[in-house]
């Protein structure tokens, strides 16, 4: 679409100029480990700015079959295809996407591997153990469905399976820790692992983050990969688009409760609606003597960005822009309410914005019956 100016609030603004800054660490990772990186849709799949990363990392990976054809359509290159549990009426659209095609459980890869043959076909692997802070987000919780461990299971899968997939990462900044948690993989699973070509270690890895150390990182790649043999593939999400996106909003309202509130033109439910889910604060501004509550519009009491601090005190008019609002966000975001979904808008490299889309109405009229 054509630069122009940035419409009402609220919108997500994508700059374009921060997004090149991790696109740069991605080269540099791919590069010095031999690693390959693939965008995880399920967190980031604003197709707007594909043609930037595409140009840096190598392909994309899915979690269902939405996603995976979003990925070959609108990415391209390399195309994984993942699901917690195809259906047989997806099975077959699916491995025509696909490059490679991960299946979740043993049951799943006895039941359609024969329809899988023309492609790569690989197994989630479940190292029962990982490094997420929220039971809600663990992959290695008590009675988790996510992967095989058992290793009498993943033979039985190895002569119809070229590699695993190994997700265990829960925005991991400590590399220490990854490091540690990769020998253990390694100890317990490098007799089986030696026989694949391939192997994901998934996502989580913030390797983008300021003082993260990419070079040893990189090393520690190239030694796993080495040592087994394997292609390693990473699948970042949040470390693709960390720090590149804003949501601009608009005060409507000021009032007093006992405290000082900001009611914005937004919602955490409809628009930020990991910050409800993991009860964690938006990231607001928080320079200046002027403390206030920033909230959403819709009915929740509970509707709360989270506190902010302004060097002068807050009008009706006023703009407040939320930091790091690109995971997890435009992949979640809902009409909850009937509040305005948020604009998608692009920063471009020159300064100029551009209305990548709006949505109105008729959107939120169609997305019911």
């Amino acid at each position: 679409m054509p630069a122009t100016a940035a419409p009402p609030t609220p919108f997500y603004l994508i700059d374009r100029a921060k997004l090149q800054a991790n696109m740069d660490k991605m080269v540099r990772l791919r590069e010095r480990s031999g690693a390959r990186v693939l965008l995880a849709l399920k967190c980031f799949a604003t197709w707007g700015v594909f043609d930037q990363m595409a140009q840096s990392m190598d392909g994309t990976t899915s979690s269902s079959l939405y996603e995976l054809r979003l990925g070959r359509e609108t990415f391209g290159r390399e195309t994984h295809a993942y699901s917690v549990a195809w259906a047989d009426h997806e099975i077959d659209e699916a491995v025509g996407y696909a490059d490679k095609i991960i299946f979740n459980s043993l049951g799943q890869l006895d039941r359609y591997a024969d329809r899988a043959a023309g492609i790569a076909r690989g197994l989630r692997l479940n190292p029962r153990f990982s490094t997420s802070g929220f039971d809600l987000a663990d992959p290695a919780r008590q009675f988790s469905r996510l992967g095989e461990w058992d290793m009498a299971r993943l033979e039985q899968a190895l002569d119809r399976i070229s590699g695993v997939m190994i997700h265990y990462n829960c925005e991991n900044r400590d590399f220490d820790l990854f490091s540690g948690q990769l020998d253990r993989i390694s100890a317990e699973f490098g007799p089986f692992l030696e026989r694949l070509d391939w192997v994901s270690l998934g996502g989580g890895i913030h390797f983008t983050g300021e003082g993260y150390p990419l070079d040893a990182l990189a090393r520690r790649l190239r030694a796993f990969s080495d040592r087994f043999g394997v292609q390693v593939y990473l699948e970042p999400g949040e470390a693709s688009i960390t720090g590149t996106t804003t949501l601009e909003l608009s005060v409507l309202d000021i009032l007093n409760n006992g405290k000082d509130v900001a009611v914005v033109d937004s919602s955490i439910e409809a628009h930020m609606l990991d910050l409800l889910i993991y009860r964690e604060n938006a990231k607001l501004p928080q320079a200046g003597a002027h403390e206030y509550q920033i909230a959403g519009k819709s009915c929740l009491a509970g509707d709360i960005f989270g506190d902010a601090r302004f060097d002068r005190p807050l009008a009706v008019g006023d703009r407040i822009s939320v930091q790091d609002a690109a995971g997890y966000t435009m992949v979640k975001k809902n009409w909850f309410n009937g509040v305005a979904m948020p604009a998608i808008c692009i920063r471009e490299t020159d300064g100029t914005i551009t209305v990548q889309r709006t949505f109105g109405y008729d959107d939120y009229r169609a997305s019911l019956s």
